[in-house]
Formats: structure tokens, C-alpha cells, sequence
């Protein structure tokens, strides 16, 4: 059992990772930074995720925040082709007409600011879709409008209930938080 001693504030928007840390019955506030979420050419999936998060825990290393800040970035990719968000319906088609009868990579990059220090590590998910008809990526897209999550979809939507056939790796990781990987590096501070 994790024993919270310290502040925890989540630095991320997203009302899945904000679920995620509820059920671990983590207490935490949200605080929010823009941050460019660009990176260098020639890194893998895994770098990429992990230096996005990196980059959005150096954010706050200047605020000397007191107690423990989590940053967090998910990557999808497919035949090494990296899947941000959607820019529009059109997009979120194109991406999961890719996805559909195929497997792809999920990664989260996730960075912890303890004590001035980044602790950064990264998880793989492997998840398996089976073949989608146009009809059926057009519905997913119409009546819940994936448009804030990499690769246009999310596990725990409609789609992840009719398509994914299985994952190889960690739930919550294709939610956008490793939360088994998580836990332990907090136990670990």
C-alpha cells in the first residue's frame, strides 16, 4: 500500500490519466503548462514519448514544486509511422482505416519531478484490432469524436469494446498512464 506523504500534482489535462490516478486512490491536483510537444528527427517511439514527457517535467522543475509532479505523453504507432491526435473527422478515419485488421504499438513516456530530480521511464503495449468497416470507424468517430487521443481512438470507448481483440502489455498504459509501472516508481521515493 502506498503511503502518500507528499503533494502530488498531475501535470496533464487529460480526464483519463485524472481517472486513473483516482482509482489508485492517489489525492493530487491538476496544474497545467503549455508546452511545445515537439521533438528531434530519428528517435524511436519510446524516445519520443519519453522525451515529450521529460520536456513537459522540465516545465516545472523552475517552480521547485513541493512533493511530486507526474507528467505524462502517449504515443501510437504503426509500422513505425507515429499517430498523434487527429486534426479532424477526416484524419481520425484515415488513421483507424490504417489500425483496422492490424496490431500497433502503444508507448507512455512518463516523467516524475522528486527532490529537483526527473525520473523518467516509458512502457509498450501491443494492441490488436480486428477489421473495421467504414461504417463502423464512421460511427466511432461521429458519436465520440476521438479527437484529443493518439491513433483517434481510446480503449475504453466503444471501439475498444467491438474492436480490440487483445493487448499484450498493460491496460492502462493504452489509457495513457502505466499505472502499474507508476505505482512502483512512487513506492520507490
Amino acid at each position: 500500500m502506498y503511503k502518500q506523504q507528499l503533494p502530488i500534482i498531475l501535470a496533464s489535462k487529460s480526464p483519463r490519466r485524472q481517472e486513473l490516478l483516482q482509482q489508485m486512490d492517489l489525492d493530487f491536483k491538476v496544474v497545467l503548462k503549455d508546452v511545445d510537444e515537439s521533438y528531434p528527427e530519428g528517435l524511436s517511439p519510446a524516445e519520443i514519448a519519453v522525451y515529450i514527457a521529460k520536456k513537459k517535467a522540465k516545465a516545472f522543475l523552475a517552480d521547485e514544486p513541493n512533493g511530486i509532479v507526474i507528467t505524462a505523453d502517449t504515443i501510437v504507432a504503426y509500422k513505425g509511422e507515429i499517430m498523434g491526435k487527429p486534426e479532424d473527422a477526416k484524419h481520425a478515419e484515415q488513421m483507424l482505416t490504417k489500425l483496422s485488421g492490424t496490431v500497433h504499438e502503444v508507448y507512455t513516456g512518463v516523467s516524475l519531478i522528486y527532490n529537483g530530480e526527473i525520473l523518467s521511464f516509458f512502457d509498450l503495449t501491443e494492441v490488436y484490432f480486428k477489421e473495421l468497416t467504414t461504417e463502423q470507424i464512421r460511427y466511432y468517430i461521429e458519436h465520440y469524436k476521438p479527437f484529443d487521443k493518439a491513433g483517434a481512438y481510446g480503449i475504453q470507448d466503444w471501439i475498444g469494446m467491438v474492436a480490440v481483440e487483445k493487448i499484450v502489455g498493460s491496460y492502462t498504459n493504452v489509457m495513457g498512464l502505466p499505472t502499474e509501472k507508476l505505482y512502483t516508481a512512487l513506492l520507490a521515493i
